[in-house]
């Protein structure tokens, strides 16, 4: 799916939610066994109880690496599971340099054909180059919301702040179709101060939901004429509940998210 596609799917849905699925075995409904198997099982269910609401899938990788080839081989099949009108994100968060970083590229852009990547930009532009290269879209981390982002993201820079010149530089890489960034919902202030740098690319915004970020602030400074933003709810979607109708309850909370984002879209 390219970002132009994208937009049209944010149109027709009336919604910018993705959903991560960040799914841990330990935190899976009382009934289902506590093994691998079950995470397929689990997000089988999750992706069919919401893609009506959804336009976007982030897989975060990690959750599956973990458990070596069968890991990689859930997160293939739950990869198949999405539906083809729905973004698909691998939350890698990879970055690396020559040839390195182009079998990184290759492995989540082109053998595993997810929609986009995750990226760290932190080692400059020939670490992002090779995930440019595939003619899918890179997102770049920019601004995230965990406490330590106080210890460089925020450092001044000349006038700037770091994060603002990394967002700056960076966007000159690429363009709108294949460049997205990471900024996180608990930083919503600052969309506003972003959105003057790069007004025209799509932002990914974990955080809203169980890590405190207001789906109403985001959207509020971060909407732009394309929507111009992708949500993100993990836990607030996927473990809404624990008893056999986790699906269902999943639905529904992703159901009410979507009808807020509705009012934005107007």
């Amino acid at each position: 799916m390219t970002v132009s596609e994208l937009i049209q799917e944010i149109k027709t849905k009336k919604s910018y939610l993705c959903v991560g699925l960040d799914t841990d075995v330990e935190k899976l409904p009382d009934h289902l066994p506590k093994t691998t198997e079950s995470i397929l099982t689990f997000n089988k269910a999750i992706i069919e109880a919401t893609n009506q609401y959804a336009v976007a899938y982030k897989i975060n990788t990690a959750f599956y690496e973990q458990y070596g080839a069968e890991g990689w081989t859930i997160m293939e099949e739950t990869l198949k599971c999405i539906p083809t009108n729905c973004f698909t994100i691998a939350d890698a968060k990879r970055g690396d340099i020559g040839n390195t970083g182009k079998m990184y590229a290759k492995a989540f852009l082109k053998n595993m054909d997810f929609d986009s990547i995750t990226v760290s930009p932190y080692m400059g532009k020939d670490s992002v180059e090779p995930f440019l290269s595939y003619g899918k879209v890179v997102i770049v981390l920019g601004l995230t919301s965990n406490s330590g982002s106080q210890d460089f993201q925020h450092l001044p820079v000349g006038e700037q702040k770091l994060y603002e010149r990394v967002i700056e530089n960076v966007a000159s890489w690429g363009n709108p179709e294949n460049m997205m960034f990471v900024v996180g919902a608990t930083q919503a202030e600052k969309l506003k101060e972003i959105r003057a740098i790069v007004p025209d690319h799509f932002l990914l915004v974990p955080g809203v939901g169980s890590q405190g970020g207001s789906l109403d602030d985001v959207s509020a400074f971060g909407i732009n004429a394309n929507c111009g933003l992708l949500v993100n709810s993990s836990r607030g979607i996927i473990y809404k509940s624990k008893g056999e109708d986790f699906a269902t309850a999943a639905g529904v909370e992703s159901q009410s998210l979507q009808r807020q984002m509705a009012a934005f879209l107007d």
